[in-house]
């Protein structure tokens, strides 16, 4: 096998597996490319069975990488399980397999993959967002577009899940947006398409932000040189945020080297703020069903006041619970009437 020319990277999530055996039936064996696929599955998910059901329709040699396996044209490789897939520059380009911090909270992540594989390969890399849920690849699209690479998305309308190809299109100048039976077509005519004379000179935050990734745990002086400190709480490990200063996307990172887009960190935040109003209004039941018992207790003006107490309790419960009702939480209707 020869040294790829180009580098073809894919994020996907829900809906992921059936739309790349799609996509990669329609690559064939002679692709001067090396394809690199991040596809969200659970950590204990069978990386070998998926590398097996990929390769049952393309004629690309499909593999799950190790740690330092060197980069091959005409090959596709799966990211495992809960290990970040990164590529690497180098006298034969490589790849990096790592437990690094997660991005987004995802392990691996698109985004991870898609700066490694811009920061190492430029203008010569092709980012791909297909189907899933959130905003994984969004950001990476657009550190590939920074180092001259190619945008392309699948149309929303063929995707079985919109929300990232949607995602990826609000905030990123993308080159193409093709639905899937078009996108191999199209993939292969870029990557046999001759490249710019000059050279894109790589961004020095994306250099910075690749090389945090290579490893299981960045430094404050590493995160500081991108980026500026915060109030904000890092939601994965509880240290500091800090706001990246370059790109069009709001991102943030901690020191330790989890990084956020700013829908993330909100999404996060919002599901610690349901979280926390739920054992409130449980610990707002216990405390008022404890003042019944002692209420049915007691007599004269002592029974009166925890009457009172009571009362006031029940109000509270109630504008929490019509919070959650109205907005709080996913599972607001599995709460039961607090004045029964």
């Amino acid at each position: 096998m020869s040294a790829p020319s180009h580098l073809i990277v894919i994020g996907t999530s829900a809906g992921g597996m059936p739309a790349l055996v799609q996509l990669v039936a329609q690559l064939p064996a002679t692709l001067p490319a090396a394809v690199l696929v991040v596809q969200h599955f659970a950590p204990d998910s069978d990386g070998q069975h998926l590398v097996a059901r990929l390769a049952r329709h393309t004629p690309l040699h499909c593999r799950l990488p190790t740690d330092g396996d060197v980069l091959e044209s005409g090959t596709l490789y799966l990211a495992p399980p809960d290990r970040h897939l990164l590529a690497k520059d180098g006298s034969a380009p490589y790849l990096l397999v790592t437990k690094g911090p997660r991005e987004n909270h995802f392990r691996p992540a698109a985004d991870a993959l898609f700066r490694s594989a811009a920061v190492a390969y430029g203008a010569r890399t092709v980012g791909v967002v297909l189907t899933g849920m959130l905003h994984d690849g969004t950001a990476g699209l657009e550190f590939i577009k920074r180092c001259g690479g190619v945008a392309v998305v699948q149309d929303p309308h063929d995707a079985e899940y919109p929300s990232m190809p949607e995602t990826a299109l609000r905030n990123v100048d993308v080159d193409y947006v093709v639905p899937l039976d078009q996108m191999g077509a199209l993939l292969e005519e870029i990557t046999r398409k001759p490249l710019p004379e000059r050279k894109m000179d790589i961004p020095e935050d994306l250099k910075q932000e690749a090389a945090i990734a290579e490893r299981v745990v960045g430094t404050t002086e590493e995160v500081t040189r991108i980026a500026h400190p915060v109030p904000l709480t890092c939601p994965d490990c509880g240290g500091s945020l800090f706001e990246v200063n370059e790109g069009k996307l709001l991102r943030f990172r901690c020191h330790t080297g989890h990084a956020f887009t700013a829908d993330a960190l909100l999404r996060s935040a919002q599901h610690s703020l349901e979280e926390t109003l739920w054992v409130a209004l449980r610990m707002m039941e216990e405390r008022k069903n404890l003042l019944s018992s002692m209420a049915a207790r007691g007599e004269g003006p002592y029974s009166v006041q925890q009457e009172e107490r009571i009362e006031e309790m029940k109000k509270h419960i109630n504008r929490l619970r019509e919070f959650l009702l109205n907005g709080g939480g996913s599972n607001s209707s599995t709460v039961r009437n607090t004045e029964d």
